[in-house]
């Protein structure tokens, strides 16, 4: 066959449409739903029907029409269909929910994998140390403060490289280093680390590799 006489046909790009949805962007759907229900937009027999749907869908194009005549949680009315670039599903945040509170006292404790951060985390680490890892968490709200203190142990918090990163803290006989990271989309997440070490160590910065992906209208 002569191949100049007929050439191969270029395979299309995937269409965002048809991207295969993650656990992830269902979970996401569903809080969009969940508010919706509460905020009297959807009756209990409509969004039982929707979240049926959330989870039997397999690609992206079957989730975006459950949400499509709804509101984004905290995103000024905008609909969830409506703003694909910088849509990131925040909410549904609890007004009256306390500060969590990660705690090592001559021992460890970690926080990571995927969980909602919610406004305000306290961490504390006397002879110990602490992880706060959020390159796999759900965001409740656009800004989230991590308090740290650290007494001859350390608190080291890893962020994903597509956020705003910010510090402020002190070392006495410690070291306080947060690396400041500004993502240009402004309503990307914002993670405001303060406190302080003493004979210890505070540590924040962007873990290689990883995106926030997941909390959007598309892919990676």
């Amino acid at each position: 066959m002569d191949l100049e006489k007929h050439p191969k046909k270029p395979v299309a790009p995937t269409e965002p449409a048809g991207i295969r949805a993650s656990d992830a962007d269902r979970d996401r759907i569903a809080d969009i739903l969940r508010e919706a229900l509460a905020e009297g937009r959807l009756d209990a027999e409509e969004h039982a029907e929707r979240i049926d749907s959330v989870y039997r869908a397999k690609t992206m194009g079957e989730l975006e029409p459950l949400v499509r005549d709804l509101p984004v949680p905290g995103a000024g009315g905008r609909t969830a269909a409506g703003s694909t670039t910088s849509a990131y599903a925040y909410g549904p945040q609890d007004p009256h929910a306390s500060a969590e509170a990660v705690v090592a006292i001559f021992s460890s404790a970690t926080r990571k994998g995927r969980w909602r951060i919610g406004a305000k985390t306290n961490t504390f680490a006397l002879f110990g140390n602490v992880e706060i890892d959020v390159t796999e968490a759900l965001f409740g709200q656009r800004t989230s403060v991590i308090n740290a203190t650290s007494i001859f142990g350390s608190v080291v918090v890893r962020v994903p490289e597509n956020l705003t990163l910010r510090g402020r803290g002190v070392g006495i006989f410690g070291n306080f280093d947060v690396v400041t990271l500004e993502d240009g989309d402004p309503n990307a997440p914002v993670i405001e680390v303060q406190g302080c070490s003493v004979f210890g160590s505070v540590e924040a910065k962007p873990k290689r590799g990883k995106r926030i992906a997941d909390l959007r209208g598309g892919s990676r």
